[in-house]
């Protein structure tokens, strides 16, 4: 199980969990330019998330189906770092076309 995976398996599935994560994620873009795209666009998901619902409602059911696809997308794509490229691109379109909610 990678970092992100990690920590994730002890959070909340609260708005300020994705506000976390998308710090976190930011970091490691920052710090692994070998997996800056994956970072950036785990971190755009999570943005899209936070300005989806950020000061607004949610329905517990709709946090908890987000929480789980959050975290099967992170364990995916941390898996595939160290795949060959051609699976590190096809795990990349997936973040890149996923929504969480």
């Amino acid at each position: 199980m990678g970092e992100l995976s990690t920590w994730l398996s002890s959070q909340h599935p609260g708005l300020h969990t994705y506000k976390a994560f998308r710090a976190k994620t930011l970091q490691l873009s920052a710090s692994d330019s070998d997996h800056r795209a994956l970072y950036q666009l785990l971190a755009a998901m999570a943005g899209r998330y936070i300005e989806s619902f950020d000061e607004a409602p949610l329905p517990v059911d709709t946090a908890e189906r987000a929480y789980t696809k959050l975290r099967d997308i992170v364990a995916e794509a941390e898996s595939s770092r160290k795949a060959p490229a051609p699976q590190q691109i096809e795990a990349l379109n997936r973040v890149a076309s996923v929504e969480l909610f």
